[in-house]
């Protein structure tokens, strides 16, 4: 069965499709025939959808990619450019959350949503692991906290001048490891190519970005990745397979915290040639 399926009555036969096709498997011969991939060329499909996504008249269907789940795109959904800018600037790292579950519903449409963030190859290898036990996270930041207390004896590990303050804000029952939150979303991936790292954090940014306009906040849980880098025992405990070499936690809640001002940032360092 053909990959592609043509309405001969809307196709106006301009090759779109053919041209847009990132792996050149769509073959057009011009006026008076339509697209088609080559019963040898299919395997070459990486199922992206630029050609349902590029022809202007709906006449494509793709059998992976089907038109009848690609809808159109609404114009009056389109932001500005001083729009965009604000948006991407409001984003801010939220470490203060209030004791409130993050309902799983919620938390399924965003991930629905950082679903449809780029990979290599249009992969789609990016999983996902929620945690939402109170007891296992604040057990997991324990774990973090021993394993900086060792780092803190290694003269040879390399530590933060704010490591010794995490430690005692800890024994003093503050958690500034998963700062309390009621969430733990980590994105997760199998090798071995090592570009399934930038397809995570691309993920993980949509699925942040995402957050804020359903009332929650987000926050990249960095010592708790810096500490399953070195321990394997402490990402057996996060649920990670020994298998999925790349990963990366984010703390998710509602915000106890609003803000009014977009802050600046250093000046981009850019080299012309």
């Amino acid at each position: 069965m053909s990959l592609l399926k043509i309405d001969q009555e809307k196709c106006k036969q301009d090759g779109f499709c053919a041209v847009e096709c990132p792996m050149g498997v769509i073959q057009f011969k011009g006026e008076g025939s339509y697209p088609e991939i080559p019963p040898e060329r299919e395997p070459m499909c990486i199922r992206c959808g630029h050609c349902v996504a590029v022809c202007p008249h709906g006449a494509l269907d793709h059998v992976d990619v089907p038109l009848a789940s690609s809808p159109a795109i609404e114009k009056a959904l389109a932001i500005s450019p001083a729009q965009a800018e604000q948006f991407l600037r409001s984003r801010r790292s939220v470490r203060r959350f209030k004791d409130t579950p993050v309902d799983k519903s919620v938390l399924q449409r965003l991930i629905e949503i950082a679903r449809y963030a780029p990979t290599a190859s249009n992969m789609q290898l990016v999983e996902w692991l929620v945690i939402t036990d109170r007891d296992r996270l604040h057990a997991i930041a324990g774990q973090v906290i021993d394993w900086l207390r060792t780092q803190l004896k290694n003269p040879k590990a390399v530590t933060m001048p704010y490591h010794p303050l995490f430690v005692k804000a800890w024994e003093a029952g503050t958690d500034v490891i998963l700062r309390s939150a009621p969430c733990l979303v980590t994105a997760m991936s199998p090798g071995p190519a090592p570009v399934r790292m930038v397809d995570i954090t691309i993920a993980l940014s949509y699925l942040e970005l995402a957050a804020p306009q359903f009332g929650l906040g987000a926050c990249w849980a960095g010592l708790l990745q810096s500490a399953m880098l070195a321990s394997p025992a402490l990402k057996q405990a996060v649920g990670i397979p020994a298998a999925y070499p790349f990963h990366f936690p984010m703390m998710i809640g509602y915000s106890k915290v609003k803000y009014y001002r977009l802050p600046e940032r250093k000046a981009p360092k850019i080299h012309w040639q």
